[in-house]
C-alpha cells in the first residue's frame, strides 16, 4: 500500500455499504454500483431487448442510480434503449436516474472504429443527438471516451464546460486518461469523475492515476470489474462466443493467455467458495473495497446477473480475505494485453 492510498483508507470507508458514494468533490452522490448498460446493444453478441429494460427496470427498483452508456454503443440504439427504460419505468424511479454518456468514437457502416473527435464543435453536435436519443433535457456525466490525439484535451473539456454552463449537462467526467492529461482537464474546469478499467486482473491505475485522482479529488467509476465476464466465474474454456462478440478479438481471451487466466479464477473460486459467495460478487467486493471513491460498473444484461452483482454490497471483505484474494490473483498476474494493439493505442492511460 502507497502512501497516499494509507492516508485515504485513514479518512474513508472501504467497506462496502448500501451508503451511496460522491463521484469526486464536484460530482453527485450516486448508489455504491452503477449499471454499465453497454452489452444490452452491442460487442457481446444479440441481447435480448425486453430483458434488457427490465433489467434497467429492476437496477432502478434497486435502488441504483448510475446508468452508464456511450452514443456509439450500437450507433445510437444504447441511448435509445434506456430512453425506453425511463420512459416505462415509474416516476419516482425515473426522477433518480443520473446518465453517464461517453462520446467521440467515430464509427463506420460495418461496425468499425476509425477515431475519435474532440473539437468543440464536434462535442456540441454529439451532444445535442444524445439529447434527442435519451429523451432528457440534460446528460448528468459527459465524457469523450478517449482523447483524440489531435485536438488539446483543455480544448475538449472546455467545451462540456460551456454546455455545463448552458444547462445542458450537469458534471464533466473523463475516461482512460493518464495522470498528466487528467491534471491538464482539472486545470480547465471541475472535473467529477475518471471512468477507467479496474479489476483484480487489471490494477495499473494503482501507481500513478489512483493516486492522482484522489489528490485532485476526482472519483472514480470502475468498468470492466469482472474483465468482459473472464473473472465473473461463468466463463468456461472451449466456450464458444456469438459472431461480433468483442471477446473474440480480445487478447485475454485468446488461446494459452486465456488458460492462464482461468487457472486465476480458479484460485479465485477458493477463496469465494470459502466465504460462501460467488466468484463475481468476490470480484466486485474486492473493487468496492479499494475506497469509497471508486463506484464499480457492472455490465448486467440480465436480471439474475444483476441480482448476484448487487449481493457484493452485502460482503465485508477483512484484511485476511483481501490478501487471499491478492494472493490468488496477484497485480500483474493476468496474460495479455487489456485491449487488441491498434485500440491499446487509443488509451492515454496507457502511454
Amino acid at each position: 500500500m502507497t502512501t497516499n492510498e494509507s492516508t485515504y483508507a485513514t479518512t474513508h470507508p472501504t467497506t462496502p455499504t448500501h451508503s451511496k458514494r460522491a463521484l469526486g468533490t464536484t460530482g453527485p452522490s450516486v448508489f455504491p454500483l452503477g449499471l454499465g448498460c453497454m452489452g444490452m446493444s452491442a460487442l457481446y453478441g444479440e441481447a435480448d431487448r425486453a430483458e434488457s429494460i427490465a433489467t434497467i427496470h429492476a437496477a432502478l427498483d434497486a435502488g441504483v442510480t448510475l446508468l452508464d452508456t456511450g452514443d456509439f454503443y450500437g450507433m445510437g440504439h444504447n441511448e435509445l434503449l434506456i430512453n425506453e427504460a425511463l420512459r416505462t419505468a415509474p416516476a419516482a424511479a425515473r426522477d433518480q436516474a443520473l446518465t453517464s454518456v461517453k462520446f467521440g468514437a467515430l464509427r463506420t457502416v460495418e461496425g468499425g472504429f476509425t477515431g475519435y473527435d474532440g473539437r468543440p464543435e464536434a462535442v456540441k453536435n454529439f451532444l445535442a443527438y444524445s439529447l434527442q436519443r435519451l429523451g432528457r433535457d440534460h446528460i448528468d456525466v459527459y465524457r469523450i471516451a478517449r482523447v483524440d490525439p489531435d485536438v488539446p484535451i483543455e480544448e475538449t473539456v472546455g467545451a462540456i464546460a460551456e454546455a455545463v454552463e448552458a444547462g445542458h449537462v450537469r458534471h464533466i467526467g473523463l475516461s482512460e486518461v493518464g495522470a498528466d492529461t487528467l491534471r491538464r482537464a482539472a486545470a480547465v474546469a471541475p472535473i467529477a469523475d475518471l471512468q477507467i478499467e479496474y479489476s483484480l486482473i487489471s490494477r495499473g491505475i494503482e501507481q500513478e492515476i489512483l493516486p492522482t485522482a484522489r489528490e485532485l479529488g476526482i472519483g472514480i467509476t470502475a468498468y470492466g470489474v469482472l474483465s468482459r465476464g473472464l473473472i465473473s466465474g461463468h466463463f468456461t474454456r472451449g466456450r464458444a462466443l456469438a459472431p461480433g462478440d468483442f471477446r473474440g478479438m480480445s487478447p485475454r481471451f485468446q488461446g494459452d493467455n486465456l488458460d492462464r487466466n482461468l487457472d486465476l479464477v480458479d484460485a479465485l473460486r477458493k477463496v469465494a467458495d470459502d466465504k460462501g459467495v460467488s466468484v463475481a460478487q468476490t470480484a466486485i467486493a474486492w473493487v468496492l473495497s479499494r475506497g469509497g471513491d471508486i463506484v464499480p460498473l457492472v455490465g448486467a444484461r440480465r436480471r439474475d446477473r444483476l441480482a448476484e452483482a448487487l449481493g457484493a454490497m452485502e460482503i465485508v471483505l477483512t484484511p485476511a480475505d483481501r490478501a487471499a484474494i491478492e494472493e490468488a490473483v496477484p497485480a500483474g498476474a493476468a496474460a495479455g494485453e487489456r485491449y487488441p494493439a491498434a485500440q491499446m493505442a487509443h488509451l492515454d492511460s496507457e502511454h
